[in-house]
């Protein structure tokens, strides 16, 4: 295969911005053109749903009702951790077809591909919000707040996921093939996730797990989803949340275009 190169030239955080959006664009159009690749988002939050509420719920909280009000805020945030693992194994798969020497050969920032990638991943995160979000209220979930705090459970939702999404970006630019993506993310996401208070209260855990599962980003978002769409305080938890999303972004971002310019050179 014939390498070619984009000439040197100086691109703008501006001009950089813009690439990435016009390659978010290209995102996009590829989740339309292929439904089924969104599948995982999908199927697995109405499994979880029913398999969480209907099998743990009355050992849980008492009731399945009960559990259930309780249990949807944690599940978005779990849903919009494991959408976010698609961003790191569809890049794999775009290396490994060549599709990056293509992008080389453009004049457009080096990082645009990988921003185009992660911001066009806001579908994914609309779509399993939307479809967990529709079959809880058919089973009698029901917002307690008003429709600005449920914007901002949102917004704050996205957010997050977009900034996980870089440590997707990083593994899909270490392994060598697609399929090895998603195994070793889990291994990430899931210390996240279910070490977390998204299906138990923490006070029934052992102590070395109650002081992981405090300082949890997980933990955080789920106290402020809780907060935001049953009502209660969620200001703090936003906070830690969104400086926790912050702080991952400002590590794997930068590894990401490091071994994405390691991958392609």
């Amino acid at each position: 295969m014939t390498t070619t190169t984009a000439p040197t030239t100086h691109i703008g955080p501006g001009a950089a911005l813009r690439h990435g959006l016009a390659l978010a664009g290209r995102a996009v159009t590829k989740v339309r053109k292929n439904p089924e690749s969104l599948l995982d988002v999908t199927l697995q939050p109405i499994i979880f749903l029913l398999l969480f509420v209907y099998l743990f719920g009355g050992a849980i909280q008492g009731s399945t009702d009960a559990y259930l009000q309780v249990l949807l805020p944690g599940l978005m945030v779990q849903n919009i951790a494991f959408a976010s693992l698609g961003t790191g194994m569809a890049l794999n798969t775009d290396i490994s077809k060549g599709v990056f020497d293509r992008f080389r050969s453009m004049p457009i920032a080096r990082s645009a591909p990988l921003v185009g990638a992660v911001l066009g991943d806001v579908v994914r995160f609309v779509v399993t919000l939307t479809v967990l979000f529709t079959v809880a209220t058919i089973m009698g979930f029901r917002v307690q707040t008003d429709p600005g705090r449920f914007l901002i459970a949102v917004l704050l939702l996205i957010a997050f996921g977009l900034c996980l999404c870089w440590v997707s970006v990083w593994v899909g630019m270490l392994v060598k093939s697609p399929q090895a993506v998603p195994g070793t993310l889990v291994a990430f996401i899931f210390p996240l996730t279910f070490g977390s208070n998204v299906f138990v209260p923490s006070q029934s855990m052992p102590g070395w797990l109650q002081a992981w599962v405090d300082i949890n980003p997980v933990t955080h978002l789920t106290n402020a989803a809780r907060g935001l769409l049953l009502g209660g305080d969620w200001v703090g938890d936003a906070g830690w949340a969104f400086l926790w999303a912050l702080v991952i972004a400002g590590i794997f971002f930068p590894l990401a275009l490091r071994a994405y310019r390691k991958r392609v050179s």
